[in-house]
């Protein structure tokens, strides 16, 4: 009997685990939704900026970004490049594209935080205003340089611009347009009820502009997979904590190869499970012990886990609660019930609002499918093995 009496218990505390974080998206997406703050526009402010692109092997795809940069930028800006442990042309075709290049050799530490850093030492000599950071893949809309640059120098802290990731041109595979609404509501929906709430977002990895001094706050080579999430809890820890800009966008394409596809997911996924199990249990102790209500937002948000895999845990902890009834486990089910409602009301709430327009409802419905594909990817993290930084493949 006492072997039961600790099932039920166990089952109880996961549900409560998990209805934490439901909790922080069902009231993510639903300030989002409803009406709330309004956008901010650009102001009349017109800083220094520099945009630094850090890339690695971006042959393919560099000069169509560079030309979208250029026609944003004002006479003075400066646009650098990062050719970071380049192996093809990156850095001669950026170069005949008019940017400042300079070249990165470390086969050691590798990853977007150590180019980042070798990047703004280099700027260090002459420092903007601001740095926009750019990835090599990335589209500006038209404006959004402008926008995203002058809030940060008005506010004196970093400015997140809308990150949509897009499928790729003939691409309509089911589970390809489930990624996409993934990405909108990680992306777009989530971040705006944040800003309307008047919280924080996490940073989304482009389209990111910091006003100079940020910098100095923070150590850069992180070394992490999810560098972005992990620097934006960094600097919300000292007083920086990142604005969203809806109105300003910011695009790439999700990889056009399965391979591709599967590695930028991995990385993703397992560098923000990563962060979870080691850093938001001590940051949300912090936030509560100094009163720093933007990095307690942050930890919360951050402690959302990816979709899939909440929607695969709350599956699991439902099914088990509801054998559990049998000796008792009536808490286990209520809890684990809530939580699952919590996040059906979110998923459909989101897919009212950025959704439908690329997946139908009963698509929707079949995702369950999707999640099983990605056991493999979960069991692998959960058993600990190491996934090392990996370029995604672009064809």
């Amino acid at each position: 009997m006492a072997i039961l009496e600790i099932v039920t218990f166990v089952l109880t505390c996961a549900g409560i685990l998990l209805l934490i974080p439901a909790a922080v998206l069902l009231i993510e997406i639903v300030a989002a939704v409803l009406p709330g703050r309004t956008f901010r526009g650009p102001s009349d402010a017109r800083p220094s900026l520099a945009v630094l692109v850090p890339a690695h092997d971006e042959a393919l795809v560099i000069a169509d970004t560079l030309r979208n940069i250029s026609n944003e930028l004002s006479p003075g800006d400066r646009l650098l490049v990062v050719a970071d442990n380049c192996t093809d042309a990156t850095a001669e075709i950026a170069e005949a594209h008019g940017a400042e290049v300079i070249r990165r050799s470390d086969t050691h530490l590798r990853g977007k935080s150590y180019a980042l850093d070798f990047g703004i030492r280099h700027l260090a000599d002459a420092p903007p205003d601001v740095v926009v950071i750019v990835d090599a893949d990335c589209r500006l809309d038209p404006g959004c340089l402008r926008t995203i640059g002058a809030r940060a120098h008005e506010i004196g802290r970093p400015v997140q611009a809308h990150y949509e990731l897009l499928s790729p041109a003939g691409s309509s595979s089911p589970g390809r347009a489930i990624a996409v609404f993934a990405a909108k509501t990680k992306n777009y929906l989530r971040p705006l009820g944040l800003y309307r709430l008047g919280l924080p977002c996490q940073l989304a990895g482009t389209g990111m502009a910091f006003p100079w001094k940020a910098f100095s706050k923070v150590d850069l080579k992180s070394g992490e997979l999810t560098e972005d999430l992990v620097l934006g809890l960094d600097l919300a820890r000292v007083g920086f904590a990142t604005e969203f800009s809806p109105t300003a966008r910011v695009t790439s394409h999700f990889p056009t190869s399965a391979e591709g596809t599967k590695t930028q997911r991995a990385r993703w996924e397992t560098g923000h499970l990563t962060t979870i199990r080691r850093r938001v249990p001590g940051l949300l102790f912090e936030a509560l012990r100094t009163g720093n209500v933007p990095l307690f937002a942050l930890a919360l948000d951050a402690a959302v886990p990816p979709l899939a895999l909440q929607a695969m845990a709350l599956m699991a902890v439902l099914f088990a609660s509801l054998l559990a009834i049998a000796w008792g486990g009536h808490a286990a089910l209520a809890v684990s019930a809530l939580a699952a409602a919590f996040f059906g009301i979110s998923i459909f709430l989101a897919w009212k609002s950025v959704g439908r327009d690329n997946i139908t409802l009963t698509e929707l419905a079949r995702a369950p499918a999707y999640v099983i594909l990605k056991i493999p990817l979960y069991a692998q993290i959960l058993r600990g093995k190491r996934i090392s930084w990996i370029r995604s493949k672009r064809d």
